[in-house]
């Protein structure tokens, strides 16, 4: 019985011990919330399914605007408005067409392509030239210094490295020729270039992205083609060189469109001029529906103020979400949101972004700052009940990245990768992609980001 009684004891003794802090037990109320109550998959589904593609400047982006601002009012958060900024307006237009031509056989096939985004198009007669296949920048500098770039459709097939586990990596290792090949190849006399899709997977449909035309050199049409036809289309290169390529597309850019930056506030009962920023990027592309990319960042940034407010905690830093326009292709949201904050004087704590897509979070990117660094890794244990461990990768994201010249720590929610390239920027980034629990941790882990901020700082 002594023994028994002794044991009792040291039990009771080593209990404080095992006692959740403050920190976790608000951090788990955070995600019963989310995981119990969440409302990011139904905000989700109006952008996807009932307002679709929302490519800056056009009614879907338009639409975007209205309905994240009303959504905001109706969660109940303190100030919700409209910051206005100019934005480039591309249209597709219609009627991609891509064919390989055999002149040996007499034959074509027909291939799927998309216009990059910002491509002029190639007149209604189309384009009809034969293909030379680029692997490497110093391959198409040699081939194009002997002439024979000249009057040609030029082929960019460099893929993505599938050995690479970070895919973001593998991503930022190719997507290059999408950026620069249309006006490296127009140096050399090129009509029109063909980029390998920017996917590590066999695929039968394409992906978009933004190019960019260099000053001073002509502009020649430019498409993405799907990585099953790229391969095709290398293979019987192969056997008859002499291939050539149909390319029709109608695509233009009309002036710059009035859009907006959306922005919502829980304002701060110490410190109202001080603020957190947690944001996504609400204009997508006009393929698919926008879910990864990145309508599941943005309802995590309204989620992750919701979840503040319905919980009762009450910040003492203004924290607010932040629907960034037009970083698919000119980056106008961040730069106008950056340009305002900096003339207003803004004091901005941190700044979070989530653009990988609304997969299962495994950690976040961190402040490049040595001490913020080291504060967010020190909140490691914190998350590691939720699967989030990797605070190891640096960075943030585009729409906050022009913060950074003021001194703004910035970082990133990091989910896993390795589904995302397979929808990115293609008809695939649809709704149904995306999993109702998995957004919800990554909203939840977002809120914890900035109640943990916003209690302690990251100086």
């Amino acid at each position: 019985m002594l023994k028994q009684i002794s044991f009792l004891c040291l039990l009771g003794a080593l209990q404080p011990a095992f006692a959740q802090t403050d920190d976790e037990k608000f951090i788990r109320k955070i995600f019963d919330e989310a995981l119990l109550n969440g409302k990011a998959y139904e905000m989700l589904d109006v952008l996807c399914r009932n307002i679709g593609p929302r490519l800056s400047g056009s009614p879907g982006a338009a639409a975007a605007v209205e309905y994240t601002r009303q959504v905001m009012q109706q969660h109940g958060l303190d100030t919700v408005w409209l910051q206005p900024v100019n934005v480039p307006h591309w249209v597709r237009g219609t009627a991609e067409t891509g064919r390989i031509i055999k002149p040996r056989q007499h034959t074509s096939q027909a291939v799927n392509i998309c216009a990059l985004g910002g491509s002029v198009g190639t007149g209604p007669a189309g384009i009809i030239a034969p293909v030379v296949e680029v692997r490497s920048w110093g391959e198409l500098k040699k081939l194009g210094e002997q002439g024979k770039l000249k009057g040609k459709i030029v082929f960019l097939n460099r893929p993505m490295d599938a050995a690479l586990l970070q895919t973001f990596a593998a991503y930022g290792a190719a997507v290059d020729q999408r950026a620069n090949g249309a006006s490296e190849a127009a140096r050399y006399g090129a009509l029109a270039v063909l980029v390998r899709s920017m996917s590590p997977n066999p695929e039968d449909y394409p992906h978009t992205g933004s190019l960019r035309y260099a000053p001073n050199i002509p502009k020649i049409p430019a498409a993405a083609l799907a990585t099953n036809h790229a391969d095709l289309l290398s293979r019987l290169l192969v056997d008859e060189p002499g291939l050539e390529f149909y390319l029709e597309m109608h695509c233009q850019t009309l002036p710059d469109a009035p859009s907006h930056n959306v922005i919502g506030e829980l304002r701060g009962s110490e410190y109202p001029r001080n603020f957190i920023v947690a944001g996504g990027h609400l204009d997508s592309w006009d393929l698919g529906q926008g879910a990864h990319d990145d309508g599941a960042g943005c309802v995590q940034a309204i989620e992750a103020l919701r979840l503040l407010k319905v919980l009762g905690y009450r910040p003492r830093n203004t924290l607010r979400a932040v629907m960034f326009m037009n970083e698919e292709n000119g980056l106008r949201g961040g730069l106008e949101y950056a340009r305002a904050a900096n003339e207003n004087n803004e004091v901005h704590l941190a700044a979070i972004e989530s653009d990988r897509g609304g997969f299962v979070p495994r950690g976040f990117t961190v402040p490049a700052l040595a001490d913020a660094r080291a504060k967010v890794q020190s909140w490691k244990y914190l998350f590691e009940p939720y699967g989030l461990h990797d605070f190891d990768t640096p960075g943030g994201g585009a729409d906050i990245s022009p913060l950074a010249p003021q001194g703004v720590p910035l970082m990133g929610l990091l989910p896993d990768s390795q589904r995302y390239f397979s929808y990115h920027h293609s008809a695939e980034d649809t709704f149904d992609k995306v999993d109702r629990r998995e957004l919800a941790l990554g909203a939840a882990a977002m809120a914890a980001m900035l109640y943990l901020i916003d209690k302690y700082g990251l100086k």
